[in-house]
């Protein structure tokens, strides 16, 4: 898996979320939803702490990652975080590796 931040999304979470110096930002497969790649599962995103990183990306003094435990969801995609300027928010979008 490899991840990737556009500016225009890490722009966004610099604008949206106030990190603590040892937290990041997780993406995660949560059950509902769906994406382009998924039926029944979307991504989630949260801030936290990485315990078991199965892949970290450092942007501007983020730290963007994602958990071992979530490798089923991410096993043969990279994912490009990008941003949604209509709905103001980041959009994912997977391709397959």
């Amino acid at each position: 898996m490899n991840l990737t931040i556009t500016p225009e999304a890490l722009g966004w979470f610099k604008r949206e979320i106030d990190l603590e110096s040892d937290m990041g930002i997780k993406f995660f497969g949560k059950v509902y939803g769906s994406t382009q790649v998924h039926d029944g599962f979307s991504i989630g995103m949260s801030v936290d702490r990485p315990e078991h990183p199965m892949i970290e990306k450092e942007m501007d003094g983020i730290n963007f990652f994602a958990e071992e435990a979530d490798d089923w969801f991410f096993k043969n995609y990279d994912l490009t975080v990008d941003y949604d300027e209509k709905l103001d928010e980041p959009k994912y979008i997977f391709t397959e590796n």
